[in-house]
């Protein structure tokens, strides 16, 4: 069977370059007789991929030194305790509502201190970013945090915050690896790597080396402590090996595409083929505002529940899955990540143009 166009916003499509040397890898990794799902997370094998892993991530997001990079379990959703129970120094932090992600981290920072909602889009359904230079940061703040990009709306911040000092904290997981970053504005990166990294499983978190507490923490549990993976070098307990395997595959296959440079290029053509479509369509429309429309998760309607459903069957026969949108904004969803080439979006654009013509 062909493969198909694999539009879903995670666990999410992959290289497929990288899934043919995993699966010629499967058996035996490099002559060790062994998969990399049966070796020790404590072998010179996994030391040799976990420490390549970090080198190249660090290479192509220019990771400056006072960084740590740690290759952590519990997903994105578990850094939303974490962080505050590491960061929340003062017992403040102001938190950026654009979505639904936002929106969880928020709540879940409030269980352990006075987490602030500083600004929110939820007057619009999460169609926008709300106005970064308006924002009033708390005096007291120990940290300012947003999610860069909203896998569910599709939008993406513009431009970041200025936090006036205080460090920024974002949820990257849609658009970790989409584009260049520069680290040095950010106390904290984190993300869920299955929506453009890799296999569900890992969560990437890069945390600037003052904002690791030097002390123990008594009241916040050891596997939550940044300080515990940083003494440990991710290796406190046994990680997600193999899922770490395969994001280093992938930043691999990100250096030989040139780069977060390339990719954004790349990523940008693929976006504007889409939205193109959908602002000289007489039948789909975008939800997202124009200026802070995401290039990574592209949501669109028909406006007619009974017509989406029917696109979204429609779409499956034809080869473009996981294309239906989430419930909270209804529609289609395409997420169009590293991975998704060029080619499927022209697909994707190109059946939209045949199923509006026969429902014009």
């Amino acid at each position: 069977m062909a493969r198909v166009y694999n539009f879903s916003a995670g666990p999410a499509v992959l290289p497929e370059e990288v899934l043919q040397q995993a699966a010629a890898e499967m058996l035996d990794y490099q002559g060790c007789g062994m998969s990399v799902m049966e070796m020790s997370h404590r072998s010179k094998e996994f030391k040799g991929i976990i420490e390549t892993a970090e080198a190249d991530l660090r290479e192509l997001m220019g990771i400056p030194e006072n960084y740590r990079v740690l290759f952590l379990q519990g997903g994105a959703s578990q850094q939303f305790a974490a962080i505050p129970l590491n960061l929340m120094t003062t017992g403040v932090a102001d938190y950026v509502v654009s979505g639904s992600w936002s929106k969880k981290a928020w709540k879940e920072a409030k269980r352990f201190g006075d987490a602030r909602c500083i600004a929110s889009s939820e007057d619009g359904n999460f169609s926008y970013v709300p106005d970064v230079d308006a924002l009033e940061i708390s005096d007291d703040a120990s940290y300012v945090y947003i999610c860069q990009n909203e896998t569910i709306y599709g939008t993406r911040y513009p431009k970041l915050p200025d936090t006036k000092g205080k460090p920024l904290v974002a949820d990257v997981s849609s658009c970790f690896l989409s584009e260049p970053v520069e680290v040095e504005r950010y106390g904290l990166i984190y993300g869920g790597v299955q929506k453009n990294v890799g296999p569900a499983g890992v969560v990437i978190v890069i945390v600037r080396d003052d904002l690791v507490p030097e002390e123990d923490l008594p009241t916040v549990p050891t596997m939550l402590q940044y300080k515990t993976q940083v003494d440990n070098g991710s290796l406190y307990n046994t990680p997600p090996c193999y899922g770490i395997y395969i994001c280093g595959l992938v930043f691999k296959w990100l250096k030989a595409q040139g780069g977060l440079k390339a990719m954004k290029l790349r990523n940008e053509e693929k976006a504007a083929l889409l939205y193109d479509f959908l602002d000289q369509s007489k039948l789909f429309k975008a939800t997202a505002r124009a200026e802070d429309r995401s290039i990574m998760n592209v949501p669109f309607i028909t406006g007619d529940a009974d017509l989406d459903a029917q696109f979204v069957a429609e779409a499956k026969e034809a080869g473009i899955v996981n294309i239906k949108g989430h419930r909270s904004v209804g529609g289609m969803r395409a997420s169009i990540y590293n991975a998704m080439p060029k080619a499927g979006v022209e697909a994707l654009v190109a059946f939209m143009d045949k199923f509006e013509k026969a429902h014009a």
